[in-house]
């Protein structure tokens, strides 16, 4: 297993969430291969049985009879450079495949077929049972599907691919509309005071929150000061509207909010925390309610482009989602 694991702060491109979707397996007669591009952690029922056997959070084929191997290719809800993987086998111990590969194709117009030209993206590589698999991957072309490839059979609880959504902005035009805190243009959420409850990339998912775990939610603050989170754009931008949603959080949404900006040229993500304490704000202070969507245009300062955003909450709780709309700036 490989020690470096930072690509973690990236992106989980398998993500059902964000579409990605298993569009063929040459076998899932034991655990459904959709299971395995869940978000949450996979989890052990006891002593739950279905028709076709053990009950298990994942993919998992049959035991294999015959010469070959199995495999499933996976669509990417969006497009992207694929940083690490991790090959969860969570509670497969005597049924999960000793070795896998990964490999990927670039094709945004039409479904991989015989014809498609699949590239290597990790090697065969040994798994271990029950735990995280973690690989990082050293390529910096873009990928639309990938194919998991296990040796010769048994289960994998959950395909992650790490990474970054891509997007050919050298031909979108200038001064475009879109949401570019949206996690499917190319936007990351890069640091935070806390996430107690509620992971901070959550609130850049496409769509509304399905319930309050599907969104970010700090721990009750107890000392002074204020929760934030820093959004790394999906591309500069001059920012005309921000909407935060505080849905399903009702005795426990921030009392207010507040929004701050800046174009960042340099530096690194670690960085970026301590760099944020000199930004601008972009948005003043704003009440909050319960379970609702808050839309500010006219509130927000004219800075110009802006590359990221920090939104702070007062004191603590939770929000649902953040859109950052605005006109692209190539500038």
């Amino acid at each position: 297993m490989q020690k470096n694991t930072d690509f973690t702060r990236f992106t989980n491109l398998a993500d059902a969430r964000l579409g990605s979707v298993a569009t063929f397996v040459t076998d899932d007669w034991f655990a459904d291969v959709n299971r395995m591009l869940q978000p949450e952690a996979p989890v052990w029922k006891d002593g739950v049985y279905d028709d076709n056997g053990k009950w298990m959070d994942g993919w998992e084929s049959r035991r294999k009879r015959f010469e070959g191997y199995d495999y499933a290719i996976v669509k990417l809800g969006v497009a992207g450079v694929i940083k690490g993987v991790d090959i969860d086998t969570a509670y497969f111990t005597g049924n999960y495949p000793p070795s896998a590969s990964i490999d990927a194709c670039f094709s945004p117009d039409k479904a991989p077929d015989e014809s498609t030209q699949w590239e290597t993206l990790l090697g065969a590589v040994s798994l271990n049972g029950d735990s995280h698999n973690l690989f990082p991957v050293d390529d910096s072309r873009p990928w639309t599907h990938i194919r998991l490839n296990i040796f010769p059979d048994g289960g994998v609880a959950r395909l992650r691919l790490y990474g970054k959504p891509y997007r050919n902005w050298s031909a979108s035009q200038e001064g475009l509309e879109l949401d570019f805190a949206s996690v499917l243009n190319g936007a990351r959420a890069l640091a935070c005071s806390d996430e107690h409850y509620g992971k901070m990339g959550n609130i850049l998912n496409p769509g509304r929150g399905v319930n309050m775990g599907d969104g970010w939610e700090t721990a009750r603050r107890r000392t002074p000061g204020n929760d934030w989170v820093i959004v790394a754009l999906a591309h500069p931008c001059d920012v005309t509207h921000i909407l935060v949603d505080t849905h399903h959080f009702k005795g426990n949404y921030p009392d207010r909010c507040s929004v701050q900006a800046a174009l960042v040229e340099g530096g690194t993500d670690d960085q970026i925390a301590t760099r944020s304490l000199y930004w601008k704000e972009l948005l003043p202070s704003q009440k909050l309610e319960m379970d609702a969507e808050h839309h500010f245009k006219s509130e927000i300062q004219p800075l110009g482009k802006v590359s990221h955003i920090k939104l702070n909450i007062y004191p603590d709780g939770g929000i649902s989602r953040l859109r950052v709309f605005g006109k692209l700036n190539k500038t």
